[in-house]
């Protein structure tokens, strides 16, 4: 016994021993070599063990080691895997460098970064150039088929206008579906800034420069957007700006382009001169020609004769007036230049930059100018405290015209609406005045008019971070958001609509002040494999908006554009508006081993644009991740680089309250009095709307199911997802019983469905030292639903129908409802409508057809990207296509383009599809017979005018040259690269009779704005 007991002692003292001997401690950050971003979730392991850590949300980690360790292999999701030696070593720091071209390893998600291995929900990143390289004037349009479920369509084609942005559907009815905009972890303003709602948009994105973004982030499901609690039902996209490395040189980018842009694509052709006679004449004949006795080759005289064509065909020189190409703004130019600088000490880092872009729109009097400056800074002001501050300033012009209907001033209707009789100009090169026009002739409306949308805005946001202990920080921010919004319309006295009120000037300034402040703690626990990492976050936001506008008429003379220079009628108007959130956000995440991840967010928020009792609001996300390919069990399969499972549910919010108008309503609970009424000429109040308490978010519930994985030495990643938003508790207008004196209230009821699958893929094709190839795509799909609505006294559904869309239970959000068109009487050539709006009996009356549902709507039911790139020996290709369906384009104003009657034929212009208009008995078309008459029901709302919304485009087309840098040593330059790029120079439309741009707004019309456009550019890229 007494041996055993020596023995043991021994045993136990050597074992000691040689733990105290064994172990030491090993330290360092881990970043990116592509950018200097500090890593989280990085895996660190000793070779040939399973002794291991992982980096925390800084990048920096710590690891115990036996004395008998020689190499640490550190690993991540899409970076080079790397074995660095450690003898001798207690602190070593890493740089990994990207294993596959624009695999994102760090995803910035506003108030906090995660490794791409850590993330338990739907979140993409898109680097900075994929987007620096688009030529558009607002950053947003350059996503267009980069993301799985986000979809993009332009209201207009005219630079700098509002682009329609949806995420994962449509979940609301009349609120807001834009999503949350962030810039460098702060909430921005986001609208159009445009001073009126007739001109051209302008949004407010158009104000940053693509040149300067770094990355954008779209947040998709409750883990990612659940932190912004009332503000993330419909989505976040988080924009990133660049920043500068410290300890590296300074280094300088210059890159500049030069192209030009037309219609991508043509439009409807409007009637010559030549088709315009014949159809007129055809519409004489079929009216009178029997009554009166006459063939068609009597028409001519006919009509002359009895003055039916008010002489205008009598008087045309049979020439065709080609008002497309004098309103055409042929090859519009398209220029940019940036300059930028970055770099950093031991203890700063910097980046500044200036740009300027120019852009001409494909119509006569539009354009759009830049100016635009930032400078980010980022210093170390101890070993404990952190500065920084990110600053963007840009002046933002827009030539804008009248382009949101059919205003007689808008270049983009004279097509449709002048006469080809009527010549744009007189024989003596005047512009043509005559009242015998069919509108205003927008040649002197854009020569002598003015109208224009100015923008200055400055984003200003700076923090101080203090490390309290080890692994706690605390964070203080401020934010400044000014946006300065300036509109000015002048119309001249001669001509147009400041005629006979000797012109007019309005002139608007509208001033947006968006103030965020946050305080923060961060804390990274761990104990031994299992790390905790914690944020608390306290958030207010203060928005105001300033209004001031002015009016007046009658200039004493022509060159005076203002309204101090006017005489009468004198009018100006002021308003103000304010809102502000207060929120507490707790978000905890945990890490095993990099294996498991799961996280909590729990998000309250207070709104002042709910009564005080329902002014906060709890949201919050779970979510849950596993990287399987990290389990023993998987360790020997060779062809899997990583596969990992998650999952996430939560409750995110949205309390973008729209008015009937589609305006912001800040006050929809309060019972108010309008004072701009007047009585006896003193100033007089009536009640304008009828509050409601109970008013709070609408809310949506998000089930998150996706696999992501790299295969075969990272050749081959992607993911695969399901989710399921469920949206409940909408903001509608109800309508109210007329006893009230309102017509409506808004409530919180109804529900709406968007489910879909989404996936991405990228393969390599080929990879080598001088010729590599990759293929990726993404496709997602939508299946929207409105399952509930409010109920009227006895119980029925309270359906919103809206001319040719109806909202219901059990169809998508505004499905198209409607006559259904039976096409023409090859007998008669009357127009026939299905009587039941489906199938079966004709009838003739328009007004007896019944509506119904015409299947689908406006929403695409799948969106999708594909792309491309090959690269051999500096030469380059990236081609990249967009495609979009499921949904239905309505087109709008076809009741005067398509008419079969006068609009078309004396009193404005028709399109050249009217030329297969039915002539005589036997003949087949789906174009009635001409008449003489303005009574015609045959181009009224029907499915004569409803398309299929099928479309691809190619999106970019880019061919370009990098030249070695052994070409460049001797001039001291790091990089150059040329290139010329062609966007949107192809679109393939499924359904054929659909002339226009198939990219129309979200709401499914076409309307009478400029259409998307196609460019081709040339362009440098320097590094020096």
């Amino acid at each position: 016994m007494r041996k055993f007991t020596i023995a043991l002692l021994v045993l136990l003292f050597a074992g000691m021993n040689f733990a105290f001997a064994q172990v030491r401690t090993i330290s360092g950050t881990v970043t990116s070599s592509d950018d200097g971003s500090k890593l989280p979730g990085v895996t660190i392991r000793v070779k040939g063990t399973n002794v291991g850590t992982i980096t925390d949300v800084h990048g920096n980690y710590t690891l115990k080691v036996g004395e008998d360790a020689k190499v640490l292999v550190f690993s991540f999701v899409g970076m080079r895997t790397q074995e660095i030696n450690i003898e001798g070593k207690d602190i070593i720091n890493v740089a990994l460098a990207s294993e596959t071209k624009g695999l994102s390893e760090v995803v910035v998600m506003g108030y906090t970064t995660k490794g791409k291995n850590e993330l338990t929900g739907s979140v993409v990143q898109v680097s900075g150039s994929s987007i620096n390289e688009v030529p558009v004037a607002t950053p947003d349009q350059a996503l267009q088929g980069k993301v799985a479920g986000l979809e993009i369509s332009s209201s207009s084609g005219t630079p700098g206008s509002v682009a329609d942005i949806r995420i994962r559907g449509v979940g609301s009815i009349t609120a807001g579906n834009q999503p949350l905009i962030v810039v460098d972890g702060v909430p921005v303003n986001s609208t159009n800034l445009s001073g009126s709602t007739a001109t051209s948009s302008l949004s407010d994105l158009a104000a940053i420069n693509s040149d300067d973004i770094a990355s954008i982030t779209v947040l998709k499901d409750a883990s990612a957007t659940a932190a912004y609690g009332a503000r993330g039902s419909n989505g976040v996209i988080v924009i990133t700006t660049k920043q500068g490395r410290m300890d590296s040189k300074t280094t300088f980018n210059f890159s500049a382009y030069l192209g030009y842009q037309n219609n991508a694509v043509q439009g409807e052709v409007p009637l010559t001169g030549e088709q315009r006679k014949t159809l007129f004449l055809q519409a004489v004949y079929n009216t009178f020609g029997a009554d009166y006795g006459f063939d068609q080759a009597g028409a001519y005289d006919f009509a002359i004769n009895n003055g039916l064509d008010y002489g205008y065909l009598a008087s045309w020189d049979g020439k065709n007036a080609d008002w497309t190409k004098v309103m055409t703004n042929k090859n519009a130019p398209v220029k940019s230049y940036n300059l930028s600088a970055s770099g950093g000490d031991k203890v700063s880092s910097f980046y500044a930059s200036v740009g300027y872009d120019k852009t001409e729109g494909t119509v006569i009097s539009s354009s759009f100018k830049r100016f635009s400056a930032t400078l980010n800074y980022n210093r170390d002001l101890t070993k404990k405290l952190k500065f920084s501050t990110n600053n963007i300033v840009s002046n933002t012009h827009q030539n804008a015209y009248l382009e949101q209907s059919a205003y007689y001033g808008n270049p983009n209707l004279a097509k449709y609406f002048e006469s080809p009789w009527i010549h744009p100009y007189n024989a003596d090169g005047t512009i043509n005045l005559s009242p015998d026009l069919g509108a205003f002739n927008p040649l002197y409306i854009a020569k002598y008019n003015i109208s224009f949308n100015d923008l200055t805005r400055a984003i200003s946001n700076s923090f101080l971070e203090y490390t309290i202990i080890k692994n706690l920080r605390f964070k203080t921010l401020i934010s400044f958001d000014y946006s300065l919004a300036n509109y000015k319309t002048y119309d001249n006295p001669n001509y147009g609509d400041g005629e006979g009120i000797g012109g007019y000037a309005e002139n608007s300034d509208d001033k947006y002040f968006n103030l965020v402040t946050q305080n923060s703690l961060d804390y990274v626990f761990r104990y031994h494999d299992h790390m905790f990492s914690f944020k608390a976050l306290m958030e207010y936001q203060k928005n105001t908006e300033n209004y001031l506008y002015g009016y007046g008429e009658n200039f004493p003379t022509l060159g005076l554009t203002n309204i101090a220079s006017t005489s009468a009628n004198w009018n100006a108007y002021s308003s103000f508006n304010d809102w502000s959130n207060l929120s507490y956000l707790g978000m905890i995440n945990y890490n095993y081993r990099g294996k498991y991840i799961a996280d909590f967010t729990i998000r309250r928020e207070g709104s002042s644009k709910f009564a005080t009792d329902k002014r906060f609001g709890n949201f919050w996300a779970i979510g849950a991740a596993w990287n399987m390919s990290q389990e023993s069990f998987l360790s020997n399969v060779k062809f899997i680089n990583s596969l990992r499972i998650r999952g996430s549910y939560g409750l995110s919010g949205n309390s973008d309250i729209l008015d009937v108008n589609g305006n912001p309503a800040l006050h929809s609970w309060q019972n108010l009095l309008s004072y701009s009424a007047t009585y006896a000429g003193s100033g007089g109040s009536l009640p304008s709307q009828f509050g409601n308490n109970n008013l709070t978010w609408e809310k949506n519930n998000t089930l998150d199911l996706g696999v992501d994985f790299t295969l075969w030495n990272n050749k081959i990643n992607g993911t695969v997802a399901y989710y399921n938003k469920k949206t409940f508790d909408l903001l509608q207008n109800v309508p109210l019983s007329m006893t009230t004196g309102f017509t409506t209230q808004d409530q919180n009821v109804g529900t709406v469905i968007n489910k879909g699958i989404e996936a991405t893929l990228s393969v390599d094709i080929i990879r080598s030292e001088h010729l590599n190839w990759t293929i990726s795509g993404n496709f997602a799909t939508v299946n929207n639903e409105v399952t509930k609505l409010a109920k009227n006294a006895d119980g029925t559904d309270i359906n919103i129908e809206t001319g040719s869309r109806k909202v219901a239970v059990g169809h998508p959000i505004y499905a198209w409802y409607m006559q259904k068109y039976a096409g023409v009487d090859p007998q008669t050539g009357n127009a026939l409508w299905y009587l039941d709006g489906n199938s079966g009996e004709t009838t003739t009356n328009y007004y007896a057809a019944a509506k119904a549902y015409q299947g689908g709507s406006a929403l695409p039911t799948y969106t999708g990207g594909l792309s491309t790139h090959v690269d051999y020996r500096g030469f380059f290709v990236d081609a990249s296509f967009y495609f979009s369906g499921g949904n239905k384009i309505y087109q709008d104003w076809a009741f005067y383009t398509n008419n079969s009657g006068l609009y078309t034929t004396l009193f404005f212009n028709g399109v050249s599809e009217l030329t297969n208009a039915w002539t005589q008995p036997g003949d087949v078309t789906d174009v009635p017979k001409m008449v003489y008459s303005t009574s015609s029901n045959n181009s009224r709302t029907s499915t004569r005018f409803l398309y299929s919304g099928n479309y691809v485009r190619l999106k970019g087309l880019t061919f370009g040259y990098s030249v070695p840098k052994r070409y460049l040593s001797h001039i001291k330059f790091d990089g150059a690269t040329v290139y010329v790029r062609g966007s949107n120079i192809f679109t393939w439309v499924k359904d054929k009779r659909l002339k226009y741009d198939p990219e129309v707004g979200a709401d499914g019309f076409t309307m009478l704005t400029t259409p998307p456009v196609k460019s081709i550019v040339f362009g440098v890229n320097l590094k020096f």
